[in-house]
């Protein structure tokens, strides 16, 4: 089995779609192995993403991800990165696939309801940036 990170990101909080998006991650075969909420700070969430430090959308992912509570969640099922990748969609809706999460609810490209890893390496980086081993239940 491999774990994954998603984070229900700010719009998902705020439109009150968060339990629609567990069920639909759940139903689509992944179980949760932590999940919690956070209000990230600036440093925090430039922390988190600094690889797209640089690039013209930055400044304003930072200003969305500290704009209200998020929820991290540690997903588990095999092949959790590329299963997880699939389940969601592309980043902009409107070229996500149907019967995918941000087809379902996302309402642009920066408020896309969802975050996930894309590859197992990002994927270890990101839990540990959220959660310690003994918050994720094996």
């Amino acid at each position: 089995m491999e774990m994954t990170l998603a984070i229900l990101k700010p719009d998902c909080v705020r439109r009150k779609i968060v339990g629609n998006s567990i069920h639909f991650i759940e139903e689509s075969g992944f179980s949760i192995r932590s999940m919690k909420i956070v209000q990230m700070d600036q440093r925090e969430a430039e922390g988190f993403y600094a690889v797209h430090q640089g690039k013209p959308f930055f400044d304003g992912l930072i200003r969305f991800m500290t704009s209200g509570p998020c929820i991290p969640m540690v997903l588990e099922k095999e092949n959790a990165v590329q299963a997880f990748r699939n389940c969601i969609g592309s980043t902009d809706p409107s070229n996500a696939a149907e019967g995918t999460l941000r087809r379902m609810y996302a309402s642009s490209v920066q408020e896309n309801v969802v975050h996930g890893s894309d590859s197992e390496e990002n994927a270890k980086k990101e839990i540990a940036f959220f959660f310690s081993t003994i918050e994720i239940i094996e």
